[in-house]
């Protein structure tokens, strides 16, 4: 068979895509034992700063077969307990990263962490739990659950999952219910760009909002003007503007407030609560901001790279550089990530997120003459928990027992899994970090421990370091060393009807009442009317 030129180098760029991403995976997994289960172990952290959301004090913790037993001054325990010295470090709650994405198929090609490699690089960085979202298979969800199901058998750490929604019809809406009452997932997330592929419209936002609303899950959306969106992708081409500065310029901010603005008002519409995934403009948060004075339930999650970034990088002359900043929305303009800064410090936006979805730079290098092929995403997984520190712990913008509502109990108590999760207290389970505030940190590539060959964070130094991580009571990340297993990881659900739908059936009693309709009319006078009316047209 003969080839052209162009189906040469894709088919060459397809195969070393694969080799490189086998390469990465050998390279980064030298620090697992992946044939050995590490057993849980009797655990006495001492006179550490325990911190939870709402409170803070010096104390042991005590904790046996994965669970906390005790938080308490001064716990003695036998000779069969670990114990580990917390002096003067925070003792916290692991992290919960709400949105992420591994082992996740695209068109052309799959991210390179999975979720053993993408779970090990959060564990080593502070993260004990995430909570990735699900594709429908063939559009199917039920199909997509058990697919995903299969991708997680090799976790390290513990998981959920929101679903993904992407057409509308009979099957999607009884699929709906067997995911909540059955699978344990009590969110779905509907995509408002990304036309020709996972865009859906207004229409199917009201019947996926409505439905939502009656079976107690949580509507999220990404928000951006996907039509308008296709309209500056072929208008940066039409200019010649090929390279990633042109993904920035093709989606900008007033895409994603319109967005984020119109899906308000039709969950406000259905009175139903909404949260707005990756917020990552000041256009998106004061609508944000808007909604949730006026009193609607509305969640704003900004991300890491949002927080810590701007898009300047997208301008930079070396491509290879400038590609893997390429996400969606785009990281946006210097300013932007002040101005969520400040909105997460006044409550306006209530927990960080990473949009981890990491693509190598050979993955990248496929929309090297047309921006719109560059896979989107960045990586975060790893970095977060510690870039919320440096940005707005030691910025002085948040507390410590912000940090810790931000990056772990909102989360669970949205999610409807606190205080088993998000929370150092009797009974929850013993997923802890121990941060150093005196000790510092850098990012590099070299160092991390996803299988990605590039960092969007490289170089980037901070104080704040986590030096421990425990994960269902197993000390996995200890002196700088990484110690999980694969299939020790633990599929989390999480049950409908979480917090944020408390009293909404008071707010649609009194719209229903505020109606004064319908008026009751008389038939007799009614038909009258019409009569008249007929009579006077017939005669014109």
């Amino acid at each position: 068979m003969w080839f052209n030129t162009s189906q040469f180098l894709h088919i060459f760029l397809t195969f070393f895509i694969i080799i490189t991403s086998s390469l990465s995976q050998s390279n980064h997994e030298q620090f697992c034992d992946a044939g050995t289960k590490i057993p849980s172990s009797k655990l006495l952290i001492k006179g550490g700063t325990v911190v939870n959301a709402h409170h803070q004090q010096i104390a042991d913790v005590y904790v046996e077969d994965s669970i906390i037993v005790a938080v308490n001054s001064n716990i003695r325990v036998g000779d069969d307990v670990t114990i580990i010295d917390a002096a003067g470090k925070y003792v916290m709650p692991g992290g919960i990263d709400p949105h992420s994405h591994l082992d996740f198929d695209v068109v052309f090609t799959t991210t390179v962490d999975d979720f053993f490699s993408g779970q090990a690089a959060a564990l080593a960085g502070g993260t004990t739990m995430h909570i990735d979202f699900v594709i429908p298979l063939n559009g199917s969800l039920t199909a997509g659950f058990e697919d995903y199901q299969k991708k997680a058998k090799k976790s390290c750490m513990d998981y959920g999952f929101h679903m993904v929604i992407t057409k509308w019809d009979e099957t999607v809406s009884r699929e709906m219910e067997l995911i909540v009452k059955e699978k344990g997932i009590n969110s779905f997330k509907f995509f408002m760009a990304y036309k020709e592929a996972l865009m859906i419209n207004d229409e199917l936002l009201l019947e996926g909002f409505k439905k939502c609303k009656s079976l107690g899950a949580l509507a999220m959306v990404h928000a951006e003007n996907g039509d308008a969106v296709y309209e500056g992708q072929k208008k940066m081409i039409e200019l010649g503007i090929t390279g990633p500065e042109g993904h920035a310029l093709s989606r900008p901010a007033v895409l994603e407030g319109e967005a984020t603005a119109r899906a308000i008002r039709l969950a406000d519409f259905v009175n139903t609560p909404l949260y707005v995934v990756h917020v990552m403009s000041i256009e998106a948060m004061e609508e944000i901001a808007k909604a949730r004075k006026s009193g609607q339930r509305v969640i704003g999650e900004p991300i890491a790279s949002g927080l810590a970034l701007d898009e300047s990088w997208l301008w930079h002359p070396d491509f290879e550089t400038a590609a893997k900043y390429v996400m969606s929305p785009p990281i946006r303009k210097r300013g932007h990530d002040k101005a969520l800064q400040a909105a997460l410090s006044t409550g306006i936006l209530q927990l960080v997120g990473t949009d981890h979805c990491a693509f190598n730079s050979t993955q990248k290098a496929r929309g090297i003459d047309d921006f719109r092929k560059i896979p989107n995403g960045v990586n975060g997984i790893e970095e977060r928990m510690h870039l919320v520190w440096d940005t707005m712990v030691e910025s002085g913008q948040i507390s410590v027992t912000d940090y810790v509502r931000l990056t772990s109990t909102e989360c669970a108590r949205i999610f409807n899994i606190y205080p088993r999760k998000g929370a150092i207290l009797p009974g929850s389970d013993a997923d802890i970090i121990i941060l150093n505030p005196n000790s510092s940190f850098e990012i590099s590539a070299k160092s991390h421990h996803s299988r990605l060959d590039t960092n969007v964070y490289e170089g980037r130094r901070g104080k704040g370091k986590i030096e421990v991580t425990i994960a269902g009571g197993r000390v996995v990340w200890e002196n700088n060393e990484l110690k999980v297993a694969r299939g020790t990881g633990r599929y989390i659900k999480m049950a409908p009807f979480s917090y944020v739908f408390d009293g909404l059936e008071k707010k649609d009693a009194i719209y229903l009442n505020s109606l004064e309709a319908p008026v009751n009319r008389s038939k007799n006078n009614s038909s009258k009317i019409s009569d008249f009316l007929f009579k006077s047209n017939f005669n014109i």
